[in-house]
């Protein structure tokens, strides 16, 4: 299947690590043209010279997305050099365990920041120019908007923020035709997520009690199969799609535990 991506311009936030990076990937061997947006350059530059020497097109950016002002630098550089913007992936994000007794009132408002704000800042600043292509917003979200976890309000708030925004952005720019759709991961095996279970006092123990409870094939999601949901969300293929709350989880939200 065609999907009609072929030297279009998205940009993905987070774009060089775990969904992202498998995103940016996916995108890039469909022959869109991918700007990556993070902090760690390092990273960025080895990801976008991997994605060259597959054969696609790719450039970064190194930003601190907290800062508005970075945000507008992301689309300020997407324009400069290709003139264009047809799609914006929200992804950047980190579980960063701020809890109700964990954090503070600080720290809540810097959890926001680094995991919602900066989703309403991009598509703030990309607007004009998505207006100009009709283009698209794939918003990445977390199963914590909907079942919670514990000792992550900063996170949990930030998600369920993504969820309400995909849905109001949805309403508000349909005029424009422009589409706006948010992919819901689970249990999803990334490197940060490794670590984290790294962390754990028994991880090989915690490990299996996590794939215990996802009902398909009792497994992680990879995460190129959030990647290829993206993309097609992203993609013409899919014209008709706006305002839904799309799972990649092998059932972990919304089948009965039983078959756990």
């Amino acid at each position: 299947m065609d999907l009609q991506l072929a030297n279009k311009v998205f940009i993905v936030t987070g774009g060089s690590s775990g969904i992202g990076a498998a995103t940016s990937k996916s995108l890039a061997s469909e022959g869109a043209i991918v700007v990556i947006a993070g902090r760690d350059t390092k990273l960025n530059h080895e990801w976008v010279d991997h994605i060259v020497k597959l054969g696609g097109k790719a450039s970064d950016v190194t930003v601190e997305l907290a800062d508005p002002q970075a945000c507008k630098e992301v689309i300020d550089f997407a324009i400069n050099k290709y003139g264009r913007i047809d799609g914006i992936v929200n992804n950047a994000g980190l579980n960063d365990g701020v809890g109700l007794e964990s954090g503070s009132p600080d720290k809540f408002v810097q959890s926001l920041k680094i995991n919602l704000v900066h989703y309403y800042n991009m598509v703030h600043f990309a607007l004009p120019h998505l207006k100009i292509t009709k283009g698209a917003i794939v918003n990445i979200s977390s199963k914590t908007a909907e079942t919670g976890q514990g000792n992550t309000s900063g996170y949990a708030s930030s998600k369920g923020g993504i969820n309400a925004l995909t849905r109001e952005w949805a309403a508000e720019l349909a005029p424009y035709g422009i589409r706006v759709n948010c992919v819901v991961p689970s249990e999803v095996w990334t490197p940060l997520y490794e670590w984290w279970i790294s962390q754990q006092k028994n991880p090989e123990e915690k490990l299996k009690g996590i794939v215990s409870k996802i009902p398909f094939e009792k497994r992680f999601t990879k995460p190129e199969e959030i990647a290829d949901m993206v993309v097609f969300l992203l993609s013409p293929r899919s014209g008709h799609t706006t305002a839904q709350l799309v799972h990649v989880d092998g059932g972990y939200v919304h089948l009965d535990r039983a078959l756990t």
